[in-house]
């Protein structure tokens, strides 16, 4: 599958619906170090599930379960979003 990627994103800036990638973890972070051991590693693709109002936590799709996450515990992850072909 040929995807489109479009680098920069926060997970400030994802959207309910959005897939994006993980592309890089920081892994001195305590917070990503217990995200990594919950299989939210580099290459991992995830769907944006839901958005609080207030844009803190996100709730993602990733590996067929569910994770909320506040802006804190992913500060040190970054993100790229994700568009299928079409």
């Amino acid at each position: 599958m040929d995807n489109h990627r479009t680098d920069g994103l926060k997970f400030s800036g994802l959207r309910q619906g959005m897939r994006a990638r993980v592309v890089s973890v920081c892994a001195h972070c305590p917070d990503v170090r217990r995200l990594v051991e919950m299989g939210l590693t580099e290459g991992t693709e995830f769907r944006v599930v839901k958005v609080a109002p207030l844009g803190d936590p996100v709730e993602i799709e990733v590996r067929g379960y569910r994770l909320c996450l506040r802006k804190g515990e992913v500060a040190g992850i970054e993100i790229e979003q994700v568009e299928a072909a079409r």
